[in-house]
């Protein structure tokens, strides 16, 4: 007979907020939220305190300033979040080899085979909390269950700073009440499709025929039906296993729509640095540089570009996302730009041939190590540091 699986979803609580307050103790008890800069930027993370007034993460501020008009604002500082979490990631393996990271803040382990190591599944689960709390002083809550599905839903209803669990004679139980728009892959869209025939329980959903879902929702009809039983029959994959990411990329909203290719170079160096950084981190270089565009009218596209080789420069990134803005008739004013990089292939399968690669590839590992411990730009580009300081460029780049 197969041994039940014993599954923990690690979540961190207000993760960019408690970072934050770990290193300013007067935030603590106070709504705080962490927000990018910029007029048109929006919540990245919200105290549990803020979110009492409604504010939550995607808000724009404007909104999240009227719900609550004493929040506090502070500006993300990214590499500090991704210290903490590479961090506690590592802190994770003090428990099991078995570990999927499954955002900046969340990861799922199986301890199926190591929990008796530490008292059993409840030890276990508190023993993380303790150590996470004693070596990074941030609070977090731990869900457990048979499977990935369930110890989510669990932590869920923990939520914040809780434990709790759910052994596999109680999840029909658990299931049957549970709202559908709680189930993964359930946004508001298919919840009101749902509610529409009368379905607002994952206990009635579980009771529908296969086939009748099959018609409405296709092959995701299946899975939802599943999903309701509280059946998650996905492994959790530990890292070394996971399958390479096929892009990586980042976005930006402008502060102000712009029409004029001379400031949009600026917003195309900063996000190439970006991307360049976020490929050197997970170890990937890439050859097809994508452009993304959406007009003030919201009509968005993209073009791209492919490289003779890959890369993982943001220099390189930047020169083929000008190179495509350059041949771009702009018709309208630009509302957002985004840069991303397609077809990765690891680090190690591709290595500098001529001395200047790898002259800009020390730097740029410099650059990586220094703005890593100082903040995000505190070593790069002139043009970039200038542009961050209020001194956009327009064409010295």
């Amino acid at each position: 007979m197969e041994r039940q699986r014993v599954i923990i979803h690690v979540d961190m609580d207000a993760f960019f907020v408690e970072v934050e307050r770990r290193e300013d103790p007067a935030l603590r008890g106070r709504p705080v939220a962490v927000c990018g800069r910029g007029k048109r930027t929006v919540v990245s993370s919200a105290s549990y305190e803020a979110r009492r007034y409604g504010v939550k993460a995607g808000m724009p501020l404007r909104e999240a300033k009227r719900l609550c008009p004493h929040l506090i604002l502070i500006p993300a500082r990214f590499s500090r979040y991704v210290e903490a979490s590479r961090g506690i990631m590592a802190l994770l393996y003090e428990f099991t080899p078995m570990i999927e990271p499954y955002s900046i803040d969340e990861a799922f382990l199986d301890v199926t085979g190591s929990s008796s190591l530490f008292g059993g599944v409840e030890g276990t689960a508190k023993a993380i909390k303790e150590r996470i709390r004693e070596v990074f002083e941030l609070p977090c809550t731990v869900g457990v269950g048979p499977n990935k599905l369930v110890a989510k839903l669990a932590g869920s209803m923990a939520k914040p700073d809780g434990l709790k669990i759910v052994p596999p004679e109680e999840v029909a139980r658990m299931m049957e009440a549970l709202p559908v728009g709680e189930l993964w892959g359930v946004g508001e869209k298919m919840a009101a499709s749902l509610e529409a025939m009368g379905i607002r329980s994952c206990g009635q959903l579980s009771k529908l025929p296969p086939s009748l879902l099959r018609r409405r929702f296709g092959i995701w009809g299946e899975a939802l039906r599943k999903m309701a039983q509280g059946v998650d029959e996905t492994p959790v994959v530990p890292f070394w296993e996971a399958r390479p990411s096929k892009s990586m990329g980042h976005s930006l909203t402008l502060d102000e729509d712009i029409s004029d290719k001379g400031r949009l170079r600026w917003y195309l160096l900063l996000l190439s640095e970006q991307v360049g950084r976020r490929l050197r981190e997970g170890g990937y270089r890439g050859r097809t540089v994508v452009l993304t565009i959406r007009y003030r009218d919201f009509q968005t596209f993209s073009r791209r570009m492919t490289l003779q080789g890959e890369t993982n420069m943001g220099k390189e990134i930047y020169e083929a996302a000008w190179g495509i803005l350059e041949g771009i008739r702009l018709r309208e004013k630009v509302r957002l730009l985004g840069v991303s990089v397609t077809n990765l292939v690891k680090d190690s399968f591709q290595l500098p041939l001529f001395p200047e690669e790898r002259h800009l590839e020390r730097l740029a590992s410099c650059c990586d190590q220094i703005n890593a411990k100082y903040g995000d730009f505190a070593l790069s580009w002139a043009p970039l540091v200038k542009g961050l300081q209020g001194e956009i460029p327009l064409e010295r780049l």
